[in-house]
C-alpha cells in the first residue's frame, strides 16, 4: 500500500514538469503556483556531436576543389555557393582548418605557376609587341585578382577563423599576392619585360603621343601591391628621367629663348605632376619633380639669368618674371642666384642713367620710372620678398652715388620745375604723390647737404618773384624734408617763409598808411599762385 502511494506522488510530480530541447528541466505552470514553492533547473549534459562519415572530408575537399577549378577556368560552378560556405564551415568546426588551408593553398600554387609558361613563350625579341605583352600581363593580373576574391568568398569562414587565428598565416587574399609575385612577376624576363614596356609607353607618351594610362595604371598598382614597385620600376624610372631632362634641357637651353624656355619648363613639371595623379604610385612624387626641377632649372640657372634676365626686366614681361620667381624659388639656390643677379642689373641699368651725362636732363625722371618699374615686379613678380626690396635698395643707393654731388644738384632741380609757378600738369593730389617718389629718390643720396644748398637758392627766387606755384605744396614739402633729415636741416628754409610773411605784413600796413584810399593796391595778404 505505500509503495502504491510513493508511486502515485511520483507520477503526479512528473506531470508538473516540462523538458525542453536542450535538457533543462522547469516545473510546471500548476506547480510554480503554489505560494512559496520555488523554480528548480535541472541542467543535462549536451548529446555528443555526431561523428564525421569516413568519407565526407575527402568528398568535401573534392567538392570545394571542383569549384575552385572552375573559377580557374571562368567555368560555372555546378554547386550553390551557400552549400561550399557551409561545407567549409562544417570542415572548420571538425578540425580540418590546418588541412584545408595546405590544399587550398596548392591548388592556388599550382594553377598560378601553370601561367608563367604563356609569358615565358612570349616573343621577347620583338620590340613591336610590347603593348600586347603588357595587356597579356594585365589581363593575367585581373583574372587573378578576381579568382581570389571569389575563392577567398567560399573559404571566408576558414579565413576569419583559422587564419586569423595563426598570426604566422598570410590570409587567402595575401596567399594570392604572394604566389602571383613569386611565381609570375618575380621571374627575371617577365619582370624585365614588363617594366622596360610600362618605360616605353610613358616615354611616347612624353613625347607627345597618346597611351592607354588605364593600363598603365593597372600594371603599376600591380607592382605597388605586390611591394616590387621601388625595386622593380621606380629606380629605373627616375633614371630614365634623368637622363631624358639632362639631354632636353642642355638642348633647348641653345635653341630657345628664355621666356619660351621657362614655359616648356612649367609644361613639363605640369605633365609629370599629372603622371602622379594619373598612374604613378604617390611615393615617386617627390623624387620626380625633384629630378625634373634639377636637370631643367638647377642646372642652368646661371645660364637661364645671364640670357633672359635683362631681356625680361627691360620688356616688362611681368608674366615670365613671376614665372621665373616661382621656378627658382623651386630649386636648391634658386632664389639667392636669382637674387644676385636682379641687384646686378639694378646697378648696371641705374648706373647707366646716373653716369651718362647726355641724359642728365631726364636723369631725375628716369629713375622715377626705374623705381616704379621695380617696385612693380618685387611687389608682383617676386612676391614681395623682403630680401628681393632691400637688395633693390641697396643697389639703388650703390649706383646713384657713384657719380657724387650730380644727382642731389639735378634733383633740387627737378623740385624747383615742379613747384614753380605755370606747372599746371599736377592736381594736388598728384603733385603729393610726385613728391612722395621724389623723397625715395632723396632717401638713397649721400649729399644732401648739396641738395640743401640748391634747393635753398631756388626756394629763395621762387618766393621772392612769387613763382612757386603752391604754398600748401612747398610746405607739404618741408615737411617732407624735416621728417626726413630733421629740424636742423629745414630750419632755414622755414625762416625764409617766415621773413616772407613778416615783408608781406609790412607792405601791407605801409600802403596803408602812406597810400591815399582810392589807390589802395595792397588791401590783403598776396597768394602765391
Amino acid at each position: 500500500m505505500a509503495e502504491d502511494i510513493r508511486q502515485d506522488k511520483k507520477a503526479n510530480f512528473s506531470a508538473l514538469t516540462e523538458h525542453n530541447n536542450n535538457g533543462v528541466t522547469k516545473i510546471s505552470g500548476l506547480a510554480s503556483n503554489k505560494t512559496g514553492a520555488s523554480k528548480k533547473l535541472v541542467i543535462k549534459n549536451f548529446k555528443d556531436r555526431p561523428k564525421l562519415a569516413d568519407n565526407y572530408t575527402e568528398d568535401t575537399w573534392l567538392k570545394l576543389r571542383d569549384a575552385v577549378g572552375a573559377i580557374q577556368n571562368s567555368t560555372s560552378i555546378k554547386y550553390n555557393l551557400e552549400e561550399l560556405y557551409q561545407a567549409v564551415e562544417n570542415l572548420c568546426s571538425y578540425k580540418v582548418s590546418p588541412t584545408l588551408y595546405k590544399q587550398l593553398r596548392q591548388v592556388c600554387e599550382d594553377h598560378v605557376q601553370a601561367q608563367i609558361h604563356q609569358f615565358r613563350e612570349y616573343p621577347l625579341h620583338c620590340s613591336l609587341d610590347s603593348l600586347s605583352f603588357l595587356k597579356r600581363m594585365n589581363r593575367c593580373w585581373q583574372d587573378h585578382c578576381r579568382q581570389t576574391i571569389m575563392i577567398r568568398s567560399i573559404f571566408l569562414f576558414l579565413d576569419r577563423t583559422y587564419v586569423l587565428q595563426n598570426s604566422l598565416l598570410p590570409s587567402i587574399w595575401d596567399t594570392g599576392l604572394e604566389l602571383f609575385r613569386n611565381h609570375i612577376v618575380s621571374d627575371g624576363a617577365v619582370q624585365k619585360r614588363t617594366v622596360d614596356g610600362i618605360l616605353e609607353q610613358i616615354e611616347r607618351e612624353r613625347n607627345g603621343e597618346t597611351v592607354d594610362r588605364s593600363l598603365l595604371r593597372s600594371l603599376l598598382g600591380m607592382l605597388s601591391d605586390l611591394q616590387v614597385y621601388k625595386e622593380s620600376f621606380e629606380e629605373r624610372f627616375l633614371m630614365e628621367t634623368n637622363r631624358l631632362y639632362a639631354a632636353e634641357g642642355q638642348r633647348l637651353m641653345q635653341e630657345r629663348d628664355v621666356p619660351e624656355y621657362l614655359h616648356h619648363v612649367a609644361r613639363r613639371l605640369e605633365e609629370e605632376n599629372d603622371r602622379v595623379i594619373s598612374y604613378l604610385d604617390q611615393s615617386t612624387q617627390k623624387p620626380l619633380i625633384s629630378n625634373v626641377e634639377k636637370q631643367l632649372l638647377g642646372e642652368h640657372m646661371t645660364a637661364i639669368l645671364q640670357k633672359g634676365l635683362s631681356i625680361l626686366l627691360d620688356g616688362n614681361r611681368v608674366m615670365e618674371l613671376a614665372l621665373l620667381y616661382q621656378l627658382f624659388s623651386k630649386v636648391k639656390g634658386g632664389l639667392p642666384t636669382l637674387l644676385q643677379h636682379w641687384r646686378d642689373y639694378i646697378k648696371s641699368f641705374g648706373g647707366e642713367i646716373v653716369g651718362t651725362p647726355e641724359k642728365d636732363k631726364d636723369m631725375v625722371q628716369d629713375l622715377l620710372d626705374f623705381k616704379d618699374k621695380m617696385d612693380n615686379v618685387a611687389q608682383g613678380c617676386f612676391n614681395r620678398n623682403e630680401s628681393f626690396i632691400n637688395a633693390m635698395k641697396e643697389a639703388f643707393e650703390a649706383f646713384i652715388n657713384n657719380r657724387p654731388n650730380k644727382p642731389a644738384e639735378l634733383i633740387a632741380k627737378y623740385v624747383d620745375c615742379k613747384l614753380r609757378a605755370g606747372n599746371k600738369e599736377a592736381t594736388e593730389e598728384e603733385m603729393e604723390r610726385i613728391l612722395d617718389k621724389i623723397m625715395i629718390i632723396f632717401r638713397f643720396i649721400h649729399g644732401k647737404d648739396v641738395f640743401e644748398a640748391f634747393y635753398k637758392k631756388d626756394l629763395a627766387k621762387r618766393l621772392l618773384v612769387g613763382k612757386s606755384a603752391s604754398v600748401d605744396a612747398e610746405k607739404s614739402m618741408l615737411s617732407k624734408l624735416k621728417h626726413e633729415c630733421g629740424a636742423a636741416f629745414t630750419s632755414k628754409l622755414e625762416g625764409m617763409f617766415k621773413d616772407m610773411e613778416l615783408s608781406k605784413d609790412v607792405m601791407i600796413h605801409y600802403c596803408n598808411i602812406h597810400l591815399p584810399p582810392g589807390n589802395h593796391r595792397l588791401t590783403h595778404t598776396p597768394q602765391y599762385h
